[in-house]
């Protein structure tokens, strides 16, 4: 069986943290859908249809991947699933091809045979989709249709439990020494051989599992609370990790987390709490960042996405902040915010905006474009990601120039 991957039209709800990559590459979980999908399946081949602009990049990362083509798909039967889908693995395991899954009126997943290929459309792949489904037996889908960002949050307990049990893997082989104390069942805990964890920390699974994964260094006083998953060669410096969080690979996590995701290689080194929240990649959280999660009155919270501010119909939300922004010491985030990429936060003593839009500049609690333009930005990205043995590509910053075109008029409303 082959797998391809989708964007509907609904992935702009999730701005910030889709402007450098597809809606099913957001860590919720373990990883991310295509991740977790192709890890079940092993398909045979395997593409994605996605925004014009994120194919260059993503060809570069996925160079196993074919990008907004059709004519792979007819070498045989292809599992198309809607990038915005958390599903239950056993459910595409056995479907068949006559079937169409379905979530609230919107098409999940559908086999599609290599005579029909050319019915779709690469263009508009979720419309063209859903045309060729209207001749299926309709059956519903089991798992979750994400909406907006808070979902991946709020799902992340769930789907944390669930990879825990589908994911393949032995009993922990890494001997803990006397001195570091695991709660709850020892079959609810994984730590791979190659990870260090340092006497005095604990490691309790009473409230889910915990998964730590290859090369992470947790040092003394640190305390990990399932559910959880710490990912490769992430490193927890005297850390309170709370349940329902998620870490990507090579993080460097300190302070209070709470129910948050971190897509990857981003910082929260000092004190601080970070609750109910969604860091993307190469952000960095200078001390005592914080940010809150529950407003005073206990009333639902609004996010200001893209400066349209939209209910999430829950009482418990943090902050949402997109990739490469930066936050200096004492940043304070109000319930609810929504940073957007390679922001850089200068605090003023006070709470910060609510919505901060991509490639600005928070000065004394005013936004700014930047004084100097992109070009430090850049600079500082690159610089960022060779401290990590990461190369800041050509391709990468063509993508990052293309979204600042896109965000410009995001960030001139904000300003004004």
């Amino acid at each position: 069986m082959q797998v391809a991957y989708f964007e509907d039209g609904c992935v702009e709800q999730f701005r910030p943290l889709v402007w450098l990559r597809p809606v099913f590459e957001l860590l919720c979980g373990h990883s991310g859908l295509r991740e977790r999908v192709n890890r079940c399946l092993l398909p045979s081949a395997w593409g994605v249809f996605i925004r014009p602009w994120l194919a260059e990049a993503y060809t570069e990362e996925h160079r196993s991947a074919h990008v907004n083509e059709l004519g792979w798909m007819k070498s045989g039967p292809t599992l198309l699933l809607n990038g915005r889908w958390l599903p239950q693995l056993s459910q595409l395991q056995g479907l068949e091809a006559g079937v169409a899954v379905w979530d609230q009126g919107t098409l999940v997943a559908i086999v599609i045979q290599p005579d029909e290929v050319d019915c779709l459309d690469p263009a508009d792949m979720a419309g063209s989709a859903a045309q060729l489904a209207q001749g299926r037996r309709e059956t519903k889908a089991c798992g979750h249709l994400l909406q907006y960002p808070w979902d991946l949050v709020h799902l992340n307990g769930t789907q944390l439990d669930q990879d825990f049990r589908t994911r393949a893997h032995g009993p922990s082989k890494v001997t803990l020494g006397s001195q570091v104390a695991v709660l709850g069942r020892d079959e609810d805990v994984y730590v791979d051989p190659s990870a260090q964890i340092d006497p005095f920390v604990v490691i309790d699974a009473r409230s889910g599992p915990v998964w730590i994964d290859a090369e992470v260094q947790a040092q003394p006083f640190t305390r990990i609370e399932g559910p959880c998953y710490i990912g490769p060669r992430t490193q927890l410096f005297r850390a309170n990790v709370k349940e329902g969080t998620s870490m990507g690979p090579v993080c460097r996590i300190g302070g209070e987390i709470e129910a948050s995701i971190f897509q990857g290689c981003s910082n929260k080194y000092h004190d601080g709490f970070l609750g109910h929240s969604y860091v993307g990649s190469w952000v960095n959280l200078g001390a005592l960042t914080t940010n809150s999660d529950l407003k005073n009155d206990y009333s639902s919270v609004s996010v200001p996405l893209w400066g349209e501010s939209i209910r999430s119909g829950s009482n418990k939300v943090g902050c949402f902040i997109g990739d490469h922004s930066k936050t200096a010491l004492c940043s304070l985030f109000n319930t609810g915010s929504s940073v957007g990429v390679m922001s850089m936060i200068l605090p003023g003593g006070r709470l910060l905006p609510k919505h901060i839009p991509s490639f600005s500049r928070i000065w004394h609690g005013t936004i700014e474009e930047f004084p100097e333009g992109l070009e430090p930005s850049l600079t500082t990205a690159r610089t960022a990601m060779g401290r990590r043995d990461a190369e800041f590509t050509p391709v990468m910053e063509r993508l990052l120039r293309k979204v600042y075109e896109l965000t410009a008029s995001e960030r001139s409303a904000a300003i004004q």
